[in-house]
């Protein structure tokens, strides 16, 4: 089929980006410069006066977003893209040429995004990656059409259809809910944002030479309260700072999400409400789901779903852009069975009974939560006893609040200890700040790690972990009883671990 011919889709199959990424270059720079201009112009009329250096700083904004703009175009004239029969190749370059290519058949995911004012411009970033290590293993073509980037991501992901085992459908898995917003305030993120909001407004006033004036604002607000009102309310100020920006970085990202299959075997989810992001997975190289709890929304009765797989989202660029993530938080009965749509089973494995872990886990748990709890104690105590009366004061409320917030969580990481085998998977759970229940397909294990310290043999303990090609590539069942984790790991890989043990083999009568 003949394809209409444009400026920058020469005839012998090599195209060209599209040439608006000048104009948005110049954009992009001119915001910039227009942010830094303001505090540039006011230091200038120090000495040039206000109309000197008002034209000074128009001077130098029209030459940087010229170069700028000057470089990319140079950019867009020496770049070609070709997808051919088995490779797809990228010319770049002037002065330092790069020509790179990938082979078809090892491309795994094509990702596109898009900010604000690509959208405007109906333009898209493709991201093509082989799921390798290292940026040589991802082409981006920035920007392209968006239909053009539509037809690369059905044209390079097509491939010979399996069967796969189950009954569900083709179509949509999971989409928007609004009301799943109110498990972003109690995520990580929250404190976190506070804290840097915290951060922000004393680098600011720094930045200005207010900073004096802004602690002494706060220290006229609280002059007649106590110590401790002081320190409440402004924590409590900061952690609201941090609900709204977890909102609206919640907004931002998982707006107009949707969590679909498509014919041929390919898992999408599309988001984003100012930065679009389209994200595949071959349904091919997926190889589990990882149910995700942190504290806060597993208090509240949610989780969130990572997949599993192998090829995504492991360049550099990529990595922490929660590209494997593929429902946000919501009701755990929810995420169960959307885990168990994706992996085509009845009943999720995410929800298997687990086998419980022995009790001398439960001891070892305890042991090195109180070590660290009362580590800061006894240096506190110490320091007291040498320094000043004051450390023993803040020694004893220390330990007051964190040894029990140690043995409670020290039970809870016990309880949440587990494993079993269900159909296709073997599924692992642990952690307590942050519980994670990895479902993972038995046939994608290939190896096994077994690890018992001094400590753990004299308790008849052992940790075991799978080893993948997918995901985080290794899944670990922590202090499992030694018997019952080698027989446990045997099962789950037939023929895998059997040449390393020794079975008692007892006469018969």
């Amino acid at each position: 089929m003949s394809t209409p011919q444009t400026p920058y889709a020469p005839e012998d199959g090599w195209r060209r980006l599209d040439p608006r990424t000048v104009l948005v270059t110049a954009l992009v720079v001119a915001g910039v410069v227009a942010g830094a201009a303001v505090p540039a112009t006011l230091g200038l009329a120090r000495w040039l006066g206000l109309p000197g250096a008002v034209l000074w700083a128009l001077a130098a904004a029209v030459g940087i977003i010229g170069v700028a703009a000057g470089a990319d175009r140079v950019r867009w004239h020496r770049t070609r893209y070709r997808i051919g029969a088995e490779r797809v190749d990228l010319h770049t370059g002037l002065l330092l040429v790069k020509r790179r290519s990938l082979a078809r058949e090892r491309i795994r995911t094509v990702d596109l995004t898009a900010n604000l004012l690509l959208r405007l411009l109906g333009l898209v970033t493709v991201r093509i990656g082989t799921g390798e290590h290292g940026g040589d293993s991802t082409l981006e073509l920035d920007p392209v059409t968006r239909a053009e980037g539509e037809r690369l991501r059905l044209l390079l992901l097509e491939r010979a259809t399996t069967p796969q085992p189950g009954e569900h459908r083709d179509g949509e898995l999971a989409t928007l809910d609004p009301r799943w917003i109110r498990y972003a305030p109690v995520s990580f993120v929250a404190p976190m944002l506070g804290g840097a909001a915290v951060g922000a407004v004393m680098q600011i006033s720094e930045w200005v030479g207010a900073q004096g004036e802004v602690i002494a604002w706060v220290g006229d607000r609280f002059q007649e309260t106590p110590l401790l009102w002081v320190i409440v309310t402004l924590v409590a100020a900061a952690l609201a700072a941090g609900v709204v920006g977890a909102l609206g970085l919640w907004i931002e990202m998982w707006w107009n999400y949707r969590l679909e299959r498509e014919p041929g075997g390919t898992i999408r989810v599309r988001r984003g409400l100012f930065t679009s992001r389209s994200i595949s997975v071959e349904e091919a190289r997926l190889r589990g789901v990882d149910l995700v709890e942190p504290l806060g929304v597993r208090l509240v009765g949610a989780a969130r779903l990572d997949a599993i797989t192998t090829g995504l989202a492991q360049d550099n660029e990529s990595k922490n852009a929660d590209h494997n993530t593929v429902l946000p938080a919501v009701p755990r009965p929810l995420a169960d069975s959307v885990a168990a749509a994706i992996l085509r089973e009845e009943a999720t494995p995410t929800g298997a009974p687990l086998t419980r872990h022995p009790r001398a886990a439960r001891g070892r748990r305890l042991r090195w939560s109180l070590a660290a709890a009362l580590a800061p104690v006894l240096v506190l105590t110490l320091l007291g006893a040498l320094l000043t009366p004051v450390l023993l004061w803040i020694a004893l409320g220390c330990a007051v609040v964190f040894l029990p917030l140690a043995v409670a969580l020290a039970l809870d990481a016990y309880r949440n200890l587990g494993h079993a085998l269900s159909g296709r998977y073997l599924v692992t759970r642990s952690g307590t700040l942050r519980r994670s229940t990895a479902a993972l397909e038995r046939a994608g294990v290939i190896g096994w790690t077994v690890k018992q310290s001094y400590f753990q043999r004299r308790a008849g303990l052992l940790t075991l972990t799978a080893t993948t090609a997918a995901g985080g590539g290794a899944y670990s069942a922590y202090d499992t009883d030694a018997a019952e984790g080698l027989t446990f790991a045997a099962e789950a890989v037939p023929g895998l671990l059997e040449p390393f043990l020794e079975r008692d083999v007892r006469p018969g009568p």
